[in-house]
């Protein structure tokens, strides 16, 4: 829809004519997030308080506007944007850590807060938010919140959802609520809280989040091990977790990710098959006696090479090689780039190795390049594809793989995301994941929102294919 001057007017009365914009720039540019997509939106508003947002949302109601919320736009499923038009809004202003209180194991901030912002107030104290997602630097509490997002850490400490006490939420009639408690045991009626937790905007706008934390380990060390079969590298995982133990973090990156990092950041990572970076974290001598346990099993798994180190900036070189594997893609290849296809799956952690090779084979059968990575520990692997973007072939070569690979997922016991949400990139397979729930979901999506101004046409309201709305110059080819 086309806002008139009026309702322009009205919208900026409320969030101040420098916070609120209908210029085509600022519109494309809040059209994207980080994912494959990009649509429109009519309007941008970036508000200040809870109050705001609430007078935002009752104007939204009464018109029929499309709400969409949105954090550091670091999201790799399309669920910031706008795919309906509408008001997107930023809740980047709203970056107040309004709380810590190490004394009750929580702290309060504002939905805009920035992830690494957060942890950065909490250091002096000794603790931390541990969940670790690979754009800390950019993502926003609540966008974390709305898409339960983690990282490398979580298989020893969690996903954001382990975190949230309570929230302070804005309804679809512009109402506000409370939801949870100050305390670490709650066990006062229905979870509410929860139900948000990877709500993704569809439920409400999360404006102020309580979390618990948790104290920061002395010490940390790291072992990467080389492995000539990927295989190998995939029962790696699964053989340190039986032993057992559960290390803090655990990457793996097969040979196209690692001769990607190589050749774009000069990493120098060992050329074979794949890698597996196993952080151990804890009490000194803890730390000591699990190094040399990872170390030990690793060369029992068949690792080729192992290389050990408890230097933070040895180990934060092996890191950053990690998280540079998604910019580091769209490098190998000249006329090809790194897209968010099939990019987060879930499965079991002894199912790894046979899904790390099922993606080598889709990838070779649809003659395709799909690099594989993530946070194997916790069962959690990333595949990026890359794609001639002006080639309708090349898309469509893609979109045959990815159902090909979440079927294999599915077929494992698996999920479709682990930790970057549904949007719009996964909601046709996370129907296929959940054929008996997704109504149920959507039962509770009308209930709360029955004019659908929240967030409108994802998760469970995707209709059709993924191929469309395409963030890239060439994108009417597959817009059908």
């Amino acid at each position: 829809m086309t806002l008139d001057e009026v309702l322009v007017k009205e919208i900026s009365s409320i969030v101040g004519e420098g916070n609120c914009s209908t210029r085509i720039a600022d519109l494309y540019t809040y059209g994207f997030d980080s994912s494959i997509h990009h649509h429109t939106p009519d309007i941008v508003v970036r508000p200040r308080t809870a109050a705001e947002i609430s007078e935002l949302v009752k104007l939204a109601s009464r018109e029929g506007i499309a709400v969409v919320p949105r954090g550091g736009g670091t999201g790799l499923c399309g669920a910031a944007v706008p795919i309906n038009g509408g008001m997107v809004m930023d809740l980047t202003r709203m970056n107040t850590i309004k709380e810590v209180r190490v004394n009750d194991l929580y702290c309060v901030a504002e939905a805009g807060v920035v992830y690494d912002r957060l942890n950065e107030a909490l250091a002096p104290h000794k603790f931390f938010f541990p969940p670790t997602p690979g754009s800390g630097e950019a993502c926003t509490i609540g966008g974390m919140v709305a898409t339960n997002a983690s990282g490398m850490r979580a298989v020893k400490y969690g996903a954001t959802r382990d975190y949230v006490l309570g929230l302070e939420v804005v309804l679809a009639d512009g109402s506000m609520i409370h939801v949870g408690t100050n305390t670490i045991k709650n066990s006062s009626g229905y979870q509410l809280e929860r139900l948000f937790v990877g709500s993704e905007g569809t439920l409400g706008i999360i404006t102020e989040v309580i979390l618990k934390i948790s104290p920061k380990a002395k010490k940390a060390a790291m072992v990467l091990a080389a492995f000539d079969r990927l295989e190998d590298a995939g029962k790696c995982v699964s053989n340190v977790i039986s032993v057992p133990l559960v290390p803090s973090a655990t990457e793996l990156m097969d040979d196209i990710c690692i001769r990607a990092v190589n050749k774009a950041v000069g990493a120098g990572l060992p050329d074979v098959q794949a890698i597996c970076m196993i952080e151990v974290d804890g009490e000194p001598e803890i730390v000591a006696k699990e190094l040399k346990v990872v170390e030990e099993v690793a060369r029992r798994s068949g690792a080729s090479s192992v290389q050990v180190s408890d230097d933070r900036k040895q180990m934060a070189r092996w890191t950053s090689a990690r998280k540079s594997v998604m910019s580091a893609l769209s490098r190998l290849g000249d006329q090809l780039v790194s897209v968010s296809l099939a990019d987060d799956m879930a499965v079991p952690i002894s199912r790894i190795p046979e899904a790390v090779v099922a993606f080598h084979r889709i990838a070779e059968e649809n003659q395709v390049i799909v690099g594989t990575y993530g946070h194997a520990a916790d069962g959690n692997l990333h595949t990026k594809m890359l794609l001639d973007p002006c080639s309708e072939d090349s898309w469509k070569r893609g979109e045959k793989a990815v159902g090909q690979i979440f079927d294999a997922v599915i077929s494992l016991g698996g999920t479709v995301t682990g930790e970057h949400g549904v949007g719009i990139s996964k909601a046709p397979y996370m129907m296929r994941e959940r054929p008996d729930a997704w109504q149920t979901m959507l039962t509770i999506k009308m209930a709360m929102d029955p004019k659908g101004i929240l967030n409108p046409g994802k998760l469970m309201q995707w209709k059709g294919g993924i191929i469309r709305d395409l963030r890239y110059p060439c994108r009417d080819l597959c817009s059908k």
